[in-house]
C-alpha cells in the first residue's frame, strides 16, 4: 500500500473498535490510511505534531472518534487546514451525546464536519473522505459512484412503480 491519504486517529485505544469501521471503508475503496491513538488533554504536543506533519506526509483527510467532552476534533482542526471529520463516541452516561454536542459545535472558522456517534457514523465518515478525496482523483470518483449505484440498485421498489 501506498502512503497513507487518511489519518484516523481517536483518544483512547478502547475506541478502536469503531474507528476501525472507518478504516473499512477506506479499504472498500482502495483508500491507504493509518490509525493513532492520540489525546488533546493527556499529550497535547502530540496532537500538535500529528496535525503539523500531516500535510507533508501526504494525508489529506483527517478523521478524530472522541467521547465526553471530544476536543480531539476540534484541536486537530485548530491546528491544520486539512478537513477533520469528528465521530462522536459513546462512552459516558449520555451515550455520546455530550460528544456530538462538543464536536458539532465549533467556532466559525474553525469546521469539523461532524457525523453520527458510534459505528454508523465512523463507517460515513470513511464514506465522506472518499467523496472529498474523489474531488482531485477521478479513479477514486468513479469507485465512489459505483458503490453508490449499487447501494440504489439493492433498494426494492414495489411492483408497478416507476421512478
Amino acid at each position: 500500500m501506498s502512503a497513507a491519504r487518511v489519518g484516523i486517529v481517536m483518544g483512547s485505544e478502547s475506541d478502536l473498535p469503531v474507528m476501525r469501521r472507518c478504516g473499512e471503508v477506506l479499504d472498500e475503496y482502495a483508500i491507504p490510511w493509518e490509525l493513532g491513538v492520540m489525546s488533546a488533554h493527556r499529550a497535547p504536543e502530540t496532537v500538535r505534531a500529528y496535525a503539523g506533519q500531516a500535510p507533508g506526509r501526504g494525508l489529506r483527510v483527517l478523521v478524530a472518534g472522541a467521547g465526553a467532552a471530544a476536543h480531539l476534533p476540534g484541536v486537530l482542526a485548530s491546528l491544520t487546514t486539512l478537513p477533520v471529520i469528528g465521530v462522536p463516541l459513546a462512552g459516558t452516561p449520555l451515550q455520546g451525546f455530550d460528544a456530538l454536542l462538543s464536536i458539532v459545535q465549533m467556532p466559525p472558522g474553525v469546521p469539523v464536519a461532524t457525523v453520527a456517534v458510534g459505528e454508523m457514523g465512523a463507517r460515513n465518515a470513511g464514506h465522506l473522505a472518499a467523496e472529498i478525496l474523489a474531488l482531485s482523483d477521478p479513479e477514486l470518483a468513479a469507485r465512489v459512484r459505483a458503490r453508490r449505484d449499487q447501494v440504489a440498485g439493492r433498494v426494492q421498489l414495489p411492483e408497478g412503480f416507476e421512478p
